[in-house]
């Protein structure tokens, strides 16, 4: 892992457009489902990036944190740049996403998602979307592929 050359940060508003882009093209190799630009700046906050030091080049990589509700975080919007994959970055990201659920005293976090090996490699097992109604009635009800979600809850 490259390591020394980048560093994940918080987002910023300049992300934004870079992270909508990243999740459109992970999305149309049906990596992960893409996310309207409004919910990525109303959720700025809950992003991260891959960041190259000293401004070489555009971020590397993504992810979301998002608390779901009083003992519930979800990892979302998990992107690393097709040159940057298989690297350790798509780990490294998730034990970030991970520390900082614990630091905020978060300590079931899931995932729904296409990319089903990798999660399973991470210790995450498959769970029923039923045990996580917040969700479901948060993000769910609204997507397109509802009531036939082809991604796994884990």
């Amino acid at each position: 892992m490259d390591t020394k050359d980048f560093y994940i940060r918080t987002a910023r508003v300049q992300d934004v457009e870079t992270i909508h882009q990243s999740i459109l093209v992970c999305a149309k190799d049906v990596l992960m489902l893409p996310r309207a630009f409004t919910v990525l700046y109303s959720h700025m906050r809950d992003h991260y990036v891959i960041d190259p030091r000293e401004g070489q080049g555009p971020i590397k990589g993504c992810f979301a944190l998002s608390l779901c509700w009083k003992d519930d975080a979800e990892v979302l919007s998990l992107m690393v740049a097709e040159a940057r994959r298989g690297r350790g970055w798509g780990k490294r990201l998730v034990e970030e996403c991970l520390s900082e659920a614990l630091t905020l005293g978060f300590y079931k976090v899931f995932s729904v998602t296409y990319q089903v090996d990798f999660f399973h490699s991470l210790g995450f097992e498959e769970v029923d979307k039923n045990e996580l109604p917040q969700k479901v009635w948060s993000d769910c009800i609204h997507c397109a592929k509802l009531p036939n979600c082809d991604q796994t809850a884990m």
